[in-house]
């Protein structure tokens, strides 16, 4: 790579508007938001390391501002059991995104237990050019790219907000127990809504954001994807 490619690259570093995983799962971690612990691993010495400390199955995935669907693009590795699995896995993923995005700056990567299996939502925030941060609520999967069941709110949230956005969508018998299925802790979705309503209302300089899975247990809700993107000027 030539010193202009390095350059280029230094300074998209520093002027980042869309902040990793591992950097926005921090942001919210800290407003109170029930996170999947993830840390961030610059090599494979240090991946292996991380998913020993945290203990086997772990999730690997890429750390890049610049690779938004890290599934699609090869940069996800999921219940790896063991540090040979993790090696590989950690190879597999930087071949296949220095392929697919030979430009992107890429930090390394994120490790996390692997979660155990929930009901699956998204929570969402956008900027409308009207009414400023709107919130969405939606069950994840195919529910939210082929059917688009979800439903929103204007920032900041009142806790009936919380509780009416969630039944308001169309797949909320799911979130009641469907077919045998346990009902999902309802009360700790809404805590979470709450939660992600007071970050954004406190940190307009939040663009964009979503925490997409959040996993819905019986006893809790745990989010284990998070994405957060600034306002341009918001890094100067």
């Amino acid at each position: 790579m030539d010193k202009t490619s390095v350059r280029k690259k230094r300074a998209k570093k520093q002027k980042r508007t869309v902040l990793t995983e591992v950097e926005s799962k921090e942001l919210l971690e800290k407003a109170g938001v029930n996170i999947a612990r993830t840390r961030l691993a610059r090599s494979m010495k240090e991946a292996v390391a991380l998913s020993k400390e945290m203990g086997f199955p772990v999730v690997l995935k890429i750390a890049s501002p610049d690779v938004v669907h890290k599934s699609d693009a090869g940069g996800v590795k999921v219940d790896l059991k063991n540090a040979a699995q993790v090696r590989r896995a950690y190879q597999e993923i930087m071949t296949s995104i220095k392929e697919k995005y030979p430009e992107a700056v890429i930090d390394g990567v994120s490790v996390q237990p692997m979660a155990k299996p929930g009901v699956e939502v998204i929570i969402g925030m956008t900027k409308d050019a009207q009414f400023g941060p709107v919130l969405m609520f939606g069950l994840g999967g195919i529910f939210v790219e082929i059917l688009k069941d979800v439903s929103f709110r204007i920032v900041p949230l009142l806790p009936r907000d919380a509780r009416e956005m969630i039944r308001d969508i169309k797949g909320y018998p799911v979130l009641e127990g469907y077919r045998g299925q346990p009902p999902a802790d309802v009360a700790a979705l809404e805590d979470m809504i709450l939660k992600v309503s007071e970050f954004v209302d406190k940190n307009p300089q939040i663009k964009e954001l979503d925490l997409n899975p959040v996993f819905a247990y019986s006893d809790g809700a745990l989010a284990v994807d998070a994405r957060v993107v600034l306002e341009d000027e918001a890094v100067g």
